[in-house]
Order: C-alpha cells, then sequence, then structure tokens
C-alpha cells in the first residue's frame, strides 16, 4: 500500500501542506516499512487545472491514499475517479499524520471539503498574489495582501486540527516570504 501526503518539503518531518493541487511536494510512503519517495509538484504553479493534473500525477503512482489539508471538487473527482481513497482534514508532521492513519483516526472523505481554486487566493490564500512578477506568488492570492479567511473549515475538525492546519499554513506561508525576500535580494545584487 502507498499512501500519498500533501507535503510543504520533501521529508517525513515535514508538515502537512493544508492545499492538494498545489502543494509544494508529495511524500509517498509505505505505512509499514515508512520508506518513502518525495516528488515536486509540477502542478503546483500551474495556472489553471492544478487540482486535476496533481491528482493525474499522484494517481499515476501508485497510491491508493490521499491524505491533505484541503481537497477541491475537480481535484476530488478526479481522485475519486481513478479508486483512491481521500483524507482531509491532516495537519502536521508526515510521520505523525501517516500513524494517525495507520490507528484508525481518519475517515474518507466523501466529497471536496473546499470550492474550486481553494488554494488561489479566494478565501484562506494568503499570498502575496499571484505572479509577483517572477512566478514567486505560488499561486496563493490574488492580489497585494491578505485575503480574508472565508473558506469553510473542512468537516469534522476539532480546535485541536484546525490549530495544526493554520499553524501549516503559517509555516508555508513563512517559507514563501523567505522566498520573495531571497528573489528580491537576488534581483537587488543584478541591478548593481
Amino acid at each position: 500500500m502507498k499512501i500519498g501526503v500533501s507535503a510543504i518539503a520533501p521529508s517525513l518531518d515535514a508538515e502537512v501542506d493544508p492545499r492538494f493541487g498545489r502543494c509544494q511536494y508529495f511524500v509517498i510512503v509505505d505505512p509499514q516499512t515508512m520508506e518513502f519517495e518525495a516528488l515536486q509538484n509540477s502542478s503546483a504553479m500551474a495556472a489553471g487545472g492544478a487540482g486535476i493534473s496533481t491528482a493525474q500525477m499522484i494517481a499515476n503512482k501508485g497510491v491508493q491514499v490521499i491524505l491533505t489539508g484541503n481537497c477541491g471538487p475537480n481535484a476530488y473527482q478526479t481522485l475519486s475517479a481513478a479508486g483512491l481513497q481521500v483524507i482531509t482534514g491532516a495537519a502536521g508532521r508526515i510521520r505523525d499524520v501517516v500513524q494517525a492513519y495507520k490507528d484508525g483516526k481518519f475517515q474518507p472523505t466523501a466529497q471536496a471539503n473546499v470550492g474550486s481554486h481553494y488554494g488561489m487566493g479566494s478565501g484562506s490564500g494568503m499570498g502575496m498574489g499571484r505572479g509577483m512578477g517572477m512566478g514567486m506568488g505560488r499561486g496563493m492570492g490574488r492580489g497585494m495582501g491578505m485575503a480574508s479567511m472565508t473558506e469553510p473549515v473542512p468537516q469534522a475538525v476539532g480546535p485541536e486540527q484546525e490549530t495544526e492546519m493554520l499553524k501549516s499554513q503559517a509555516q508555508v506561508l513563512g517559507q514563501q516570504l523567505n522566498e520573495i525576500q531571497r528573489r528580491i535580494e537576488e534581483l537587488s545584487k543584478k541591478k548593481e
């Protein structure tokens, strides 16, 4: 059996990325041995169709179960059609989430738990706007500043899980800010 987990980094100690289609990585884990393979998500910065193309990529890797924070309707439909079990509401370290799955603490999701374009900023996408001149926006926002937090909280998520999801989102945003700052410095040096 293989479990695919949306991740912010390519490691078992990485946090779950709350976005499915626009996550940076997938960590594919054998839950029995905890051996894993990390894949960069080539669809993370796609202009459109990220959920569908990401779902197709992960289904082609022989994964049977997806653990993620959120999954939109197009990705959910594609994953379901491929026979994958989708579980949303996952948050925390990948190794801990896989253990929680093994312990039976997650239930399969019966439908998408966020709307279309969730990871692009129509709600809790809190990034610096898509594009940012050099593709630095990571597809997490539509304009400068913070988007309102209007997306629904995943079903059956308690305060502890929501706190973990928010911590995970904050970590993703911190990494994005670091990448933006690095790029600004890089561009400033080119001007000199």
